[in-house]
């Protein structure tokens, strides 16, 4: 089952319907757990499929369960087994294929129950605490609005499920999420899609060196937009089923592309990921290894260590191939980069300079563009090969490359300078575009859009990019 979808849709409409007409906590509960089935099914239609993920989320509440018995090893060993069988269900290219289960087991939604099952299991070895019930925890962990793709969300803010209000404000603010998100993933980045696919195909060898660069550099920029539409759609849309449910789900992004820098970009972008790799990666890292730091001078540098490892990790968590290993080298090194660069000026500047060099319009211009800039160059290991990518640079050429990457940074600065420089104007256009009445105009327009694409010139649209992971 598609998300968004008409039959997503209708299965959302009619278990809010069927969940809200009780409101004891045993008849959600059952209610939800049913909803949370059926979606899984959806997938597979068949057991056999389903025996992997069904072993996965066994062996996760038996891990909880060892985790949280008191005993110093059981922790440790618990977090490994999770990891370990992980890596293996999910085939990542190290393994031997005559070690792996046969092709055809169903992996969608394996690394978001993957991040549940661990900050459960890690919690209950820091803090031993009141088992968690099974149906407790298969609800937690087959959560349907958030099982594609996320967000990730931790225990003690998934449990309000069921008991937030849900007033006529509450039900028109979620159908304004539906609808902008399918019109993100269903509209806009289809015709995102398609532009760069065109554009993918235009680039040849023989074009004008001018219209070559230009063209590749659409190519490489065209990708991150199209993935924000797409994947912040998918969030819109979970966003607004999920609390017709009284469930509400962590906000995934925040304008992304205004930030100033690379470290600011990944707590705009995809924040639920970030923020658990902050919380059981970063910070454990961070303190580790600075309790083994004395000046106050070397202790920046623990930070740096800590940002590439976790950052590399994203890149590593996303794909089974060397492609997303370097991936996550990129995101690695742009973050640390960033770190040591921002040390660097520090001492240079001093703390007070290097503000004021911060607070420049121009630099924030250009750092938002070089910002923007190497998130759609490290894409390119997102989205393709390294095949792809040579055959790219070769039709590009050295100076294509260049003149691509200058472009884009030029560009890229200019255009998202753009709502800082409307100034007042820009925050009174803000609140006008968020009026419930101009939101009810939007929302009615976009409703046309989709049906006009949909049913009358029966136009695809790309799945959602994170079901694959």
């Amino acid at each position: 089952m598609n998300v968004p979808s008409w039959q997503f849709l209708a299965l959302v409409l009619f278990g809010a319907a069927v969940f809200n007409a009780g409101s004891a906590r045993w008849w959600r509960s059952a209610v939800w757990l049913v909803l949370n089935l059926v979606f899984v099914w959806s997938f597979a239609r068949a057991f056999l499929p389903l025996m992997p993920l069904a072993g996965f989320l066994a062996l996760g509440y038996g891990c909880l369960a060892a985790a949280g018995s008191g005993r110093k090893s059981a922790a440790p060993a618990s977090i490994v087994l999770v990891l370990a069988v992980f890596v293996w269900l999910k085939r990542y290219s190290f393994i031997p294929e005559s070690l792996l289960l046969p092709p055809g087991a169903m992996t969608v939604g394996l690394s978001y129950i993957f991040f549940r099952v661990m900050h459960l299991v890690i919690d209950a070895g820091q803090e031993p605490g009141p088992r968690v019930g099974l149906l407790r925890y298969l609800n937690f962990t087959l959560n349907f609005p958030a099982f594609v793709s996320g967000p990730i969300q931790r225990l003690e803010d998934y449990e309000a499920n069921g008991s937030l209000p849900l007033g006529i404000a509450d039900i028109g603010g979620a159908a304004w999420r539906m609808v902008l998100g399918a019109f993100k993933v269903l509209i806009l980045s289809a015709a995102l899609h398609a532009w760069q696919s065109d554009q993918l195909a235009a680039l040849n060898a023989d074009l004008p060196a001018g219209q070559r660069a230009v063209t590749g550099a659409l190519v490489v920029v065209l990708y991150p937009l199209f993935l924000y539409a797409n994947f912040s759609g998918y969030t819109d849309f979970v966003i607004g089923a999920a609390r017709l449910f009284r469930l509400r789900l962590p906000e995934n992004f925040d304008r992304p592309f205004s930030a100033g820098n690379f470290i600011e970009f990944w707590s705009r972008w995809h924040i639920s990921l970030s923020q658990w790799l902050r919380s059981y990666v970063f910070n454990p890292l961070l303190m580790t290894w600075m309790r083994r730091y004395r000046s106050a001078r070397s202790k920046q540098y623990p930070a740096v260590v800590a940002f590439f490892v976790t950052f590399f990790l994203v890149g590593a968590w996303h794909g089974q191939t060397s492609e997303f290993l370097f991936f996550g080298v990129l995101q690695g090194g742009g973050v640390a980069g960033n770190r040591l660069y921002q040390v660097a000026m520090t001492r240079r500047l001093t703390p007070a300079g290097y503000q004021r060099l911060c607070a420049n319009p121009v630099y924030r211009a250009m750092a938002r563009g070089l910002t923007f800039t190497w998130f759609a160059f490290t894409l390119l290991w997102f989205w393709s090969t390294w095949a792809d990518i040579g055959v790219l640079a070769g039709k590009l050429g050295v100076f294509g490359c260049g003149a691509a990457a200058a472009g884009t940074v030029c560009c890229a600065s200019m255009v998202l300078a753009i709502p800082e420089l409307l100034g007042p104007s820009g925050r009174w256009l803000g609140a006008v575009l968020r009026s419930r009445y101009t939101r009810t105009a939007f929302a009615s327009a976009m409703v046309l859009a989709i049906a006009i694409a949909g049913l009358v010139l029966n136009l695809s649209s790309p799945e959602i990019v994170y079901k694959q992971f």
